[in-house]
């Protein structure tokens, strides 16, 4: 598959099979994810895979209430039609967690450390990608408190739960969605 059209054809999937993904095509997958690119090349990233039934409902359970909460602190009536359904059926969940402490220079700097959040995102990016390439749907998955998802996984404070990534295999082609132009995005100096 061509870079270009994998960027462009890759789509939020939503609606996953529930049919069991090989432990092989995970690792192959996170293998992309550890290839990413990080300031200094710390690699601030680890992995959680969430697969049981259990675990699966406890992230699902967080992330209702945070669409409930964000219903009544937007006021956006649309929330109140978005489910979180598919973190059931998504055969597997990767938990990404970035370290604060292996950022990069900007630790020092007046805004502080982000270059490993930025890091675990690049990581993040090469799943989605290498998930579409294997045929897979996938979803950057963002919507829970933080603190909560560090005491379903007994995440220490020192280290940010910064997404999850669904992954399986499409029980419905995601729908494509519009971009702005270049045009719209870009200034020239």
């Amino acid at each position: 598959m061509d870079l270009f059209s994998a960027i462009k054809d890759r789509r939020s999937c939503r609606n996953f099979s529930t049919e069991a993904l090989e432990d092989t095509v995970i690792e192959r997958i996170l293998d992309a994810a550890v290839w990413a690119p990080s300031p200094l090349n710390m690699q601030p990233w680890q992995f959680t895979i969430i697969s049981s039934e259990e675990k699966k409902e406890e992230v699902f359970q967080e992330a209702e209430r945070c669409r409930k909460w964000a219903v009544e602190a937007s006021g956006w009536k649309w929330l109140n039609n978005y489910t979180v359904d598919f973190l059931k059926a998504a055969p597997v969940i990767v938990l990404v967690v970035g370290d604060s402490k292996k950022t990069g220079v900007d630790m020092f700097q007046e805004e502080g450390s982000v270059g490993y959040q930025l890091a675990c995102g690049a990581a993040i990016q090469n799943m989605l990608l290498a998930a579409h390439a294997m045929g897979l749907g996938s979803l950057w998955f963002t919507f829970f408190d933080k603190q909560e998802i560090r005491k379903i996984f007994d995440i220490p404070d020192d280290k940010t739960p910064v997404a999850m990534v669904c992954i399986g295999k499409t029980a419905k082609d995601p729908a494509s969605v519009p971009r702005k132009s270049i045009k719209d995005k870009v200034t020239y100096c």
